[in-house]
């Protein structure tokens, strides 16, 4: 996959957020616009949604290294019949928990039978593609939301629920605490429709391992 790159419609929206406040300039002045590697093709969807459901709650290394696991488990190509033909044992040998196990196999199966379309679900706008997904379980809207940034490329994405976006935006500003989940609603109001920038700065900010990186 080719290294990260800025798209330019990316560097747009960057370099408009710098002129509204001191924070934003500062952020684009230390990290630039967002880098981001080429999205996956639709049919690398699956494996793209299914890296992130064994990344969720994890370090960055320690995620890497059964994901790594899983992939030998499954084979190449790596497809939802694959998944489903490996089984939970495989799964499971390869250090996946039983709910991140039992969130693979509902997504491998849901997109064989066609509940869940991959192959279509960039042309559903944000909130239709959050619903779209979380039919899955153990996909939750940060699970939809990375997807969505990462995969999708949409540029006004604010996924109120990740921790690493509420740190960096508090340590942007010098606040104390660290906004809830509730706060950060409002509080991406002034960023959009360019959100996913703002993220991608806070996610900076402190040093986050995102799938980007």
């Amino acid at each position: 996959m080719p290294g990260p790159s800025t798209r330019p419609a990316w560097s747009a929206a960057a370099a408009a957020l710098a002129e509204r406040d001191a924070v934003l300039a500062g952020l684009h002045d230390r990290h630039g616009p967002p880098r981001l590697p080429k999205g996956p093709a639709a049919q690398q969807r699956f494996e793209a949604l299914a890296s992130s459901i064994a990344y969720q709650q994890l370090a960055g290394r320690a995620a890497a290294t059964i994901w790594g696991r899983v992939v030998d488990a499954v084979g190449r190509p790596f497809t939802p019949e694959a998944v489903l033909d490996a089984g939970p044992d495989a799964l499971r040998a390869a250090g996946l928990s039983g709910a991140k196990t039992a969130a693979l196999l509902d997504l491998a199966l849901k997109v064989h039978d066609g509940t869940v379309r991959l192959d279509r679900i960039g042309r559903l706008d944000d909130d239709a593609v959050v619903e779209h997904l979380t039919v899955v379980r153990g996909i939750g809207p940060w699970t939809a939301h990375m997807f969505l940034l990462f995969d999708l490329r949409r540029i006004d994405v604010w996924p109120v629920g990740d921790y690493g976006v509420r740190a960096g935006l508090a340590r942007a500003h010098g606040w104390d605490a660290v906004p809830t989940e509730k706060e950060m609603r409002s509080l991406g109001d002034p960023y959009a429709p360019y959100r996913s920038v703002v993220a991608w700065w806070c996610w900076r900010e402190v040093d986050t391992v995102t799938p980007s990186t």
